[in-house]
């Protein structure tokens, strides 16, 4: 029961920090991480606060993200510097531990590396990585109904996918890719034996 309380406050909380449509893209994220977490045999609870909380410092420009970070001590490397859209994971690892209490290890990693993923995640951490991409409320992204198939028959190969996709189209808009995530897409391409 505490739990669940403890759960509610944070949703009405997000609720009133969050504009609408990313509040709704949160939910869509829960809701996903949930059912993922079931056919993967991930702990609901966890799955639950991660998919909540994996947004939860994505409000303000990617300035005044970065500034957030500086003040609160976020430790970033040069090439996240460079790549601002993926900083908001960064300081909602800090946001859920600081300012909603969140100890627990492996739901800090899934938030902080949601956006980028990293070689031998945990499956967690796949979870919400996956579940952020694929939630019913994304519409935009190429072969999306294939790799929502594929996420609850083998989520190393959606993953694998979803990193063709995202660098694909950083290539395309001439953006940053951050090492990490190269290094995560050669480690599940090799997983996954293509």
């Amino acid at each position: 029961m505490l739990e669940r309380t403890r759960f509610k406050k944070i949703a009405e909380d997000l609720k009133k920090r969050l504009k609408p449509s990313r509040y709704a893209h949160t939910v869509g994220v829960y809701h996903t991480a949930i059912s993922l977490a079931m056919r993967y045999g991930v702990p609901l609870k966890k799955a639950a606060f991660a998919g909540l909380l994996h947004d939860c410092a994505k409000y303000g420009t990617d300035e005044e993200i970065l500034a957030k970070c500086d003040k609160y001590g976020v430790v970033l490397t040069d090439e996240e510097r460079l790549a601002l859209p993926i900083l908001h994971a960064k300081l909602g690892m800090y946001y859920a531990k600081e300012r909603y209490g969140i100890a627990d290890e492996d739901i800090l990693n899934a938030i902080s590396f949601h956006t980028t993923g990293r070689i031998a995640m945990s499956d967690l951490e796949k979870i919400i990585f996956v579940a952020d991409y694929i939630e019913p409320g994304r519409t935009e992204a190429p072969r999306l109904d294939e790799i929502r198939a594929e996420a609850f028959k083998n989520m190393d190969a959606a993953i694998c996918m979803i990193y063709e996709d995202t660098l694909a189209y950083l290539k395309a808009k001439n953006r940053a890719i951050e090492s990490t995530t190269l290094n995560a897409f050669h480690y599940y391409k090799t997983k996954i034996g293509d």
